[in-house]
């Protein structure tokens, strides 16, 4: 992840095909409940208004880094739509006709696997991108947005690093190895 970027635009019809290409990713049932609504350069620092406040751009170490994205993507679902799957036919014995008899609700699932798709093909594209979490103002940035019916999952904001980065303090936690935490069951 990369948390400062220079403010190289993002052409935006790029990221809208690049986009579709990560929509992609597995569907429980096919629901097809994920969306990407892309945010165009000139409209990122009003994404930052609306998704940060005051004091944190002020006081955040990453604020101007991260608000010289080139462009962001919000990442949605449609719990609904997983819901109407789920009560047709050939998938109504599962008994995920409601919201809550999800013990797992697939649509923030499909969205990080969406998610990452598109991280993956931004990477490989030699974009550089972070995951902004959805910890604060989601209702805020819907409504900016104009986006209705669906729950914000997080946001990609992309650019080019400007080499300024602040590195995580997460990164001097001690934590297993990845082959630690893989386990082979065996008969």
């Amino acid at each position: 992840m990369v948390r400062s970027f220079d403010g190289t635009p993002v052409d935006p019809d790029w990221l809208d095909e690049y986009c579709a290409s990560a929509l992609w990713a597995p569907s429980a049932g096919n629901s097809a409940g994920v969306r990407m609504h892309t945010i165009d350069s000139e409209l990122v620092a009003g994404y930052f208004d609306v998704a940060t406040d005051e004091q944190w751009r002020r006081t955040a170490r990453r604020a101007e880094g991260l608000r010289r994205a080139g462009a962001v993507v919000l990442v949605t679902s449609r719990p609904q739509d997983y819901v109407a799957r789920y009560v047709e036919p050939d998938k109504a014995s599962s008994g995920l006709g409601e919201h809550s008899a999800w013990p797992i609700p697939y649509w923030h699932a499909d969205a990080a696997m969406a998610t990452m798709a598109l991280l993956l093909l931004l990477e490989e594209s030699d974009w550089q991108a972070t995951l902004w979490g959805n910890f604060r103002n989601a209702e805020r940035v819907l409504a900016w947005a104009g986006i209705e019916d669906e729950v914000l999952f997080g946001a990609v904001l992309i650019g080019k690093a400007d080499g300024n980065d602040v590195p995580s303090s997460s990164l001097a936690r001690s934590v297993p190895s990845r082959a630690s935490r893989v386990r082979r069951i065996r008969g």
